[in-house]
């Protein structure tokens, strides 16, 4: 359920709006959401609702008001939300959560932008705070003066936020846009002078100096004619400003962010206005200050959404390793990005969230996980839907999400700007999926992982690449010790080596491989070894229920493009699994660019692996998958998505 002041009084409930009926119950509901939470006084409802001299029977209509809206909520089905109507002796109670008040919610949006420390956040943040407009504030009440105070108070804060925004674009270099905000504005405004004055250096910074100085002559003769007075300091600050600039070099000087370019003070604050000493009910205007003092939604605990620890967890100390001192270095200023890369089934997410646990002292303000989704059987997760999550982990409750992905983005990074948190993204596709839910703090650090190398956060966002490949045969046989027991594999530790070959190392395949042997207590390591020796029965060997080196290696595939898949093919049938670009050219017939190319992508999936220059590798159970002919194109089956560690699998080591 929504209340609306920011226009037309209304209230809605999904698609449908409730019928208020006439002005003054309208008048009455504006009243009480002017002031939630708060007991309103019989006497000042009857002093806003008539101007003149009220009727002997304004108790009676007001007492009638107040039963009829609080029927037509209770239809409307306000109880589920938490909203009561409620009678207090002479006085009347609206008790509801304030963030379904359109006026509290654009205050809280507005406190959250910073337009000179942040002014790329600040933009989709102000933009869906004046998004919540929809006409003149308070439309449809009476025109008492307890209202147009309130009326005017509201308006007050939008042209705040007009120019807070003005200020943002400004110093993005967006002058354009800037002034565009500020034009229709300083229009219907035209006696604000600090509004005019951030369109007069809006529009000099776009090579409009005539226009500029117009604005500024055609103020000062409605300021003289209508009020009687000179142009004010900020007015004739920035007449001066350009005037000097045209005198110095003839063309406008674009304004350091937070400096001259707005209408705010000179050191770039943004002032919230109070109102409710000017006849307005008393807490007129001011619907949303507790979010606007507060600045963020309501704290809860930190949240702690790493996955539980990943069980039997060995070895990866150089990966571990690498994580902390690209992760807790604190000396950029920056907020650290590391990238754990490999091929499917070595255990990126294993990697992670070990680590996550292990440092969670350093992010004493929680962790976030989310599961990306982008080498699964299903679509790959939209940053929407994950930064809905995040907020509302974060403590934003859901009415508050912004609609949008771009201000859900900016208000995500508005909240954990302070934060010592910790973000673990796993199993990204691609760097833009990953973009929009990176965390700006200094304090906070993202772990991303991938099947993919993802170049471009590299390139874009200095992310520190952080490489796993598969286990050797100490640190292999060591995970089959740790979930075998060590006395079933010291009874035979060449079998135990063999294993490790025959799983390509990968803590994916040894973990399925020792759930075989668990299943079959009496089997020792060389029966299974024996059976894993046979190429038919590999792959289907090393399933375990809804994971498996297939199912994992299905989803990657799946990915290609159809030359690639067909590339991948071709490889397969490579003798050694060793081969250079042009001994894969013949094996596709491709030409040797493109098939050059093709590796070079198959190498960014870690479908392949570049052993050195125009040396490649393709591992025996990879190419084992491209020649079955059912996993060898790039389609979608069933039979899960398992990556060593993903939750609801089973991390790898």
């Amino acid at each position: 359920m929504d209340f609306s002041l920011l226009g037309p009084i209304s209230v809605t409930n999904g698609s449908e709006e409730l019928s208020l009926g006439p002005a003054k119950r309208r008048s009455v509901l504006a009243l009480l959401l002017l002031q939630p939470n708060t007991t309103v006084p019989l006497e000042q409802l009857i002093d806003s609702l008539w101007e003149d001299e009220p009727p002997e029977h304004a108790r009676t209509v007001v007492q009638g008001h107040v039963s009829r809206l609080r029927a037509t909520l209770a239809a409307g089905g306000a109880e589920a939300y938490g909203i009561e109507l409620a009678t207090h002796g002479s006085a009347y109670l609206l008790r509801l959560p304030e963030e379904l008040i359109d006026a509290h919610r654009f205050g809280e949006l507005v406190a959250l932008a910073r337009p000179e420390a942040a002014p790329a956040d600040a933009v989709p943040l102000l933009r869906e705070a004046l998004g919540l407009w929809r006409g003149p504030a308070l439309t449809g009440t009476v025109t008492s003066p307890p209202f147009a105070a309130a009326a005017h108070a509201l308006e007050e804060r939008r042209l705040t936020a007009v120019e807070a925004l003005a200020r943002a674009y400004g110093a993005l270099g967006e002058h354009e846009q800037g002034a565009a905000m500020l034009y229709s504005a300083a229009v219907n405004h035209p006696l604000r002078e600090g509004l005019i004055a951030a369109l007069m250096r809006a529009l000099f910074r776009t090579g409009r100096q005539s226009d500029a100085l117009e604005w500024y002559h055609r103020t000062r003769r409605l300021l003289s004619e209508e009020l009687g007075v000179d142009p004010g300091e900020r007015l004739r600050a920035a007449y001066e400003e350009i005037l000097r600039a045209e005198a110095g070099d003839g063309g406008p000087k674009a304004a350091a962010p937070g400096r001259g370019g707005g209408s705010g003070p000179a050191d770039g604050r943004t002032f919230h206005v109070k109102h409710g000493s000017d006849g307005a009910p008393a807490a007129a205007g001011q619907a949303g200050a507790s979010g606007a003092q507060s600045g963020r939604p309501r704290a809860g605990a930190a949240p702690r959404l790493l996955p539980r620890p990943p069980a039997r967890f060995l070895g990866r100390e150089g990966q571990l390793a690498a994580l902390t001192e690209a992760l807790l270095d604190r000396t950029t200023g920056e907020s650290p990005l590391a990238v754990v890369a490999g091929p499917a089934g070595v255990g990126k997410t294993a990697c992670a969230v070990q680590w996550g646990h292990l440092q969670a002292g350093a992010f004493p303000d929680g962790q976030l996980f989310a599961d990306l989704r982008g080498f699964g059987e299903g679509d790959e997760a939209a940053p929407a839907e994950i930064l809905r999550d995040f907020l509302q982990a974060l403590g934003t409750p859901p009415e508050r999400v912004p609609g949008s992905a771009q201000a859900a983005s900016a208000l995500f990074r508005s909240l954990v700007a302070e934060r010592r948190l910790l973000v673990v993204l796993d199993n990204a596709r691609s760097s833009a999926q990953v973009r929009p839910l990176l965390p700006g703090g200094p304090h906070c650090a993202t772990v991303v992982t991938s099947r993919s190398r993802l170049d471009g956060l590299v390139a874009t966002d200095c992310a520190r690449p952080v490489g796993l490949q598969a286990l050797g045969h100490e640190e292999g046989t060591a995970l089959l010790g740790a979930m075998l027991g060590p006395d079933r594999v010291a009874e035979d530790p060449a079998a135990a080596r063999e294993l490790v070959d025959l799983c390509d190392g990968l803590p994916l395949a040894l973990r399925a491989a020792a759930a075989q042997l668990t299943a079959r207590p009496r089997w020792r390591l060389a029966r299974l070894a024996s059976a894993l020796r046979d190429e038919r029965r590999r792959l289907a060997l090393l399933s375990a229920e809804d994971t498996g080196v297939a199912a994992a290696l299905r989803v990657s595939v799946a990915r290609l493009s159809a030359d690639d898949a067909r590339l991948l093919r071709a490889l397969a049938n490579s003798p050694d699994g060793h081969l250079n670009a042009s001994a894969a050219a013949a094996l596709a017939g491709y030409d040797q660019e493109r098939t050059q190319d093709g590796l070079e992508r198959l190498a960014e999936m870690h479908l392949v692996d570049e052993e050195a220059t125009d040396v490649y590798t393709i591992s025996a159970l990879t190419q084992l998958f491209a020649r079955d002919e059912g996993g060898a194109g790039p389609r979608r089956e069933s039979g899960g998505a398992a990556e060593s560690g993903e939750p609801g699998g089973r991390p790898g080591g």
